[in-house]
């Protein structure tokens, strides 16, 4: 995931007759400036205080720079990290950082008016941005700002923490300076689609730009290489790049040139999917779930969603960049083989785009070309067999019909396509992604809808259920059944473990109830179909890390359940 800091650019202004009256009247404010120290954690812990030495610096994962703050409540501590402040009275300040994890809380205290804190319950496995403001006191020259999180709950990790206003006098971090040009630009790994680019890491740098043929088509965090993928076969290609940081943007390295190799026949068809099918994302990242290789993953698993494609600069185009140092130097080799052997033991390993901070649109054709011919060099370079549709902002039926139409001509019959909606994505056949699936009813394999942090929804009786109940699985899954999807195209998604999401998380036993429901029609709730579905596809689970977490209980419960329906 490509997490970047704010540019510090130079702009152009122009002032009205009465701003530039105010200046001259000398009643222009001050601007606001970053009275906290160290919010980036790049100094590790300095400024900082957390209880019980719950608190520490980590280098992954980062949402920006190379630093972030990892705690983990333990006991009665939910792991209270603070710094004091020095603030102005009777000012307004804003106090906001990036989060991961259940249940973190930012806040103020002593603020001398009323103190303030916000929390959310659950950032899945992206960032998630939290902020307040609050008033300083006529006598308040000191604030107390925190973050904590909660008893009994997993690790939280917290970045880029900020407290926005005027400047109280206690000093700021200082700015850092213009990086200079990465040197030592080199290509290697050469493949038809794909090229490997490395440098050398500048110091100073909070991420690099990528140029290829002068045009900027990628950004870089947490390293010095990265892979350039959807290029032509048998084409040299000029690359260049750059390092920024809060200062800005600095010079362009030397160009280098890298030369793809000629037509690859690619990975081969992809396993065929069995009729009642168990699937599983695996985390490229570590979020206080259990760190797996793929060859970790249990053989329950029929499907396995690698979550998740990065965004590039070119709209609609995604790329993947495994992170090996938050992984426990799991290698591009190693995942490849791993992939292959999945594969050869008849599992589909497939590349999950989007996730709760996907940041992928496709809104026009052009857009969809670039999905199309970017999954399809993914597919070849990692073996991939197909791609899991998991945008949480929306998309456009019409041109995501088309980009998965483009790569199903590309790969043929075997590609797997999967999609995880949200439950208000599937509550009527006129929604983006409802209307999608039915777009690609003869290629899609399963639509996994999420049927946790949801709240209450409409059944296809029309009745409201809440989450957490055999009812609300079957009552929804009943909409896409009687809406015109396959039953070999429906499965239940939910959460591993009560840690896998913020709410809905129901035990194994629900699980297998609902199925039993659908397909045979026992085992149902206050709801019961008026009909059953034994072809229904099977289930899924946030996440395989999850589930390991804690000792597999799902899949092991689930997995046979789904491998036995009739």
């Amino acid at each position: 995931m490509n997490r970047i800091r704010s540019l510090a650019l130079p702009i152009a202004v122009t002032l009205t007759a009465g701003a530039l009256s105010a200046l001259a009247a000398g009643t222009a404010q001050a601007a606001d400036v970053n009275v906290a120290r160290n919010g980036g954690f790049e100094s590790g812990l300095a400024n900082w205080s957390c209880t019980g030495g719950t608190g520490a610096s980590v280098s992954s994962p980062v949402y920006a720079g190379s630093g972030a703050l990892k705690a983990t409540p333990a006991g009665q501590d939910n792991a209270r990290c603070s710094q004091t402040v020095t603030v102005k009275p009777n000012s307004t300040y804003t106090l906001s950082t990036q989060v991961q994890g259940s249940y973190v809380y930012l806040g103020a205290t002593g603020t001398g008016t009323q103190d303030v804190s916000t929390w959310t319950p659950g950032s899945g496995a992206g960032w998630q941005k939290l902020s307040t403001t609050f008033t300083t006191g006529p006598n308040t020259t000191q604030v107390t700002v925190y973050t904590h999180g909660w008893y009994g709950q997993p690790a939280y990790v917290v970045d880029e923490f900020s407290v926005f206003g005027p400047d109280g006098g206690g000093g700021t971090d200082p700015g850092p300076s213009v990086p200079g040009a990465p040197a030592g630009a080199a290509v290697s790994g050469q493949s038809a689609n794909a090229l490997t680019l490395s440098w050398n890491a500048v110091g100073s740098a909070t991420g690099y730009h990528v140029y290829q043929d002068g045009v900027r088509v990628k950004t870089v965090t947490g390293g010095a290489s990265t892979q350039i993928t959807g290029l032509t076969a048998s084409t040299s290609y000029s690359f260049q790049v750059s390092a920024y940081n809060a200062a800005g943007e600095g010079p362009k390295s030397a160009p280098v040139t890298g030369t793809t190799t000629g037509t690859d026949p690619g990975p081969g068809p992809g396993p065929a999917v069995p009729k009642h099918a168990l699937t599983g994302y695996w985390q490229n990242f570590d979020n206080g779930a259990t760190v797996q290789k793929i060859s970790d993953v249990s053989a329950q698993y029929d499907i396995i969603a690698v979550s998740f494609a990065d965004a590039t600069t070119t709209p609609g185009a995604i790329t993947f960049n495994l992170d090996s140092a938050g992984l426990g130097g799991y290698t591009v080799a190693q995942f490849k083989a791993d992939i292959a052997a999945k594969k050869a033991a008849g599992k589909s390993v497939i590349l999950s785009i989007g996730g709760e901070k996907g940041t992928i649109s496709v809104n026009d054709s052009a857009s969809a070309n670039n999905l199309a011919n970017s999954a399809y060099a993914l597919m070849q370079e990692y073996g991939f067999t197909g791609i899991d549709i998991d945008l949480e902002n929306g998309l456009n039926p019409t041109y995501m019909t088309q980009a998965l139409r483009s790569l199903s001509s590309k790969v043929g019959s075997s590609l797997v396509i999967t999609m995880a909606p949200q439950t208000i994505d599937m509550q009527s056949t006129q929604g983006g992604y409802f209307k999608t699936a039915l777009n690609i009813k003869d290629i899609l394999t399963v639509v996994n809808m999420q049927y946790y942090n949801s709240g209450s929804m409409n059944g296809c009786d029309g009745k409201v259920y809440s989450q957490g109940s055999v009812d609300f699985l079957t009552a929804l899954a009943c909409i896409q059944l009687e809406g015109g999807l396959d039953p070999s195209q429906v499965g239940i998604g939910v959460p591993a473990s009560p840690s896998g999401a913020g709410s809905g998380y129901v035990s194994p036993t629900i699980v297998g109830n609902a199925l039993d429901c659908l397909t045979r029609g026992t085992s149902c709730g206050s709801f019961k179909p008026s009909k059953t579905y034994p072809g229904l596809r099977g289930a899924m689970t946030w996440s395989t890390n999850w589930d390991a977490k804690a000792g597999s209980a799902w899949s092991n419960s689930v997995g046979p359940k789904v491998h036995g329906l009739p």
